[in-house]
């Protein structure tokens, strides 16, 4: 079988493609997680926005390839979810290891704050974990999902007021809080 050698562009796009993951996958599987609330889903999303993000390198690369990667991601999830329509969610004490979780056990807050998010209107989450989880500005928020930055501030709100009411009475502190140190 003969050997094709790559054009002298297409190797450096592969490399700096491959930094650029490097950089952005644990960054967008952070998101993904937050957006899922299931680190398989959430692996599955990364891949699938890395590969659509590589196939518009040329277009993503010429902007912000991160903020681009995000969008795809949004976007991703976005049909998931319309194709599956129903999330499974674990028992409110069991772990994703098995294990039971103790009072002061942080993953037990994490699972928490992820139940939390999977209860929000798909809009208001995705607003919810860019704006504060993934801590970007509001102006960022709205070119990512494509609406307004009112609308991001309305989602943002009615979120963060809806995360607060479930997490009242938990160790978990509210999105969009500041915790004393």
């Amino acid at each position: 079988m003969p050997v094709v050698v790559a054009p002298e562009g297409d190797v450096d796009r592969d490399a700096e493609f491959e930094a650029f993951m490097t950089q952005a996958e644990p960054l967008l599987g952070r998101t993904a997680y937050l957006l899922t609330g299931d680190r398989h889903r959430a692996e599955e999303l990364v891949q699938q926005a890395l590969v659509r993000t590589y196939v518009a390198w040329p277009r993503a690369r010429a902007r912000d390839p991160l903020a681009y990667a995000r969008k795809v991601l949004a976007n991703a999830r976005i049909d998931t979810w319309r194709k599956h329509r129903r999330e499974v969610l674990l028992a409110a004490d069991d772990l994703p290891d098995g294990r039971q979780a103790g009072p002061d056990d942080a993953h037990a807050d994490r699972d928490l704050l992820v139940r939390a998010l999977a209860r929000l209107p798909e809009r208001r989450r995705r607003v919810v974990v860019l704006r504060y989880l993934v801590d970007l500005g509001e102006r960022e928020v709205a070119e990512d999902l494509g609406i307004t930055v009112g609308a991001v501030k309305s989602a943002a709100s009615r979120g963060l007021a809806q995360l607060r009411g479930e997490l009242a009475g938990s160790s978990v502190p509210a999105v969009g809080t500041e915790v004393s140190r």
